[in-house]
């Protein structure tokens, strides 16, 4: 007997049965894939349209270093974390979790430093920008408003030494009105400020009481009719002369 016939089959069924798996493949789906790359990094976590989407991590060969998070199109987006791999330890060290945006730390977020200096606060494009604090290496916190990784607008710092400046920045400089408070000998010093020098103001006892090393003498009190006129002619002054 000979075999039942085979059913018949357009050549337009076939092209296109044989086309879904390309599709599929093209325009990947999935809740969980792991993909490796010849360079030796690994992406472990969801896709859409081919693209790293969804939660995943990512973890770079070289130079040794992890994201775990959001991703959005192939880019971190949303929470994450990125960590390093120390080479002496084979572990790996946290440097930044917070928010991201189109690949860059965007939001509010934290970073660690290489000297133990740590940040947090909000960022913009990668840059610190907006409200943060600042603990540096050695000791000083400022607390204030940021742009472009700078200290710019209002803000304080505290020195290690228990001095402190509270007032406008520019730039990364006291630049404007402000106040520095000296602890350690109970005086504060308030005026106008440019690019980090105290142009004119007053000095006048603050605290001196409490002073670990307080001045010898207290400062006399100089009575002006008019204060805030004098700083303003100083002021003016300066500004023209500039």
């Amino acid at each position: 007997m000979l075999p039942p016939a085979m059913p018949y089959v357009k050549t337009s069924q076939i092209k296109q049965s044989l086309s879904k798996p390309v599709d599929v493949k093209s325009q990947k789906r999935a809740v969980r894939h792991t993909v490796f790359s010849v360079n030796g990094n690994e992406y472990t976590g969801e896709w859409q349209d081919n693209k790293k989407h969804g939660k995943g991590t990512q973890v770079w060969k070289k130079p040794g270093a992890i994201y775990q998070g959001e991703w959005q199109f192939g880019k971190p987006d949303g929470f994450g974390t990125y960590s390093i791999l120390l080479p002496e330890t084979k572990e790996y060290e946290k440097k930044y979790s917070g928010m991201w945006k189109n690949g860059k730390k965007h939001g509010s977020g934290t970073y660690f430093y290489n000297n133990s200096a740590v940040y947090e606060g909000e960022w913009s494009e990668g840059n610190r920008s907006g409200w943060g604090r600042m603990y540096y290496e050695n000791g000083d916190i400022y607390e204030g408003e940021w742009m472009r990784a700078k200290s710019h607008g209002q803000g304080t710092i505290r020195f290690a030494n228990g001095n402190w400046y509270e007032g406008a920045w520019e730039e990364g400089k006291k630049n404007g009105h402000g106040k520095l408070y000296y602890s350690d000998k109970g005086q504060l010093y308030e005026g106008f400020w440019v690019d980090g020098s105290a142009k004119c103001g007053t000095l006048s006892d603050f605290g001196r009481d409490q002073a670990p090393t307080p001045t010898k003498y207290p400062i006399p009190h100089i009575h002006l009719l008019d204060v805030e006129l004098v700083l303003r002619e100083a002021q003016s002054a300066h500004c023209d002369w500039n």
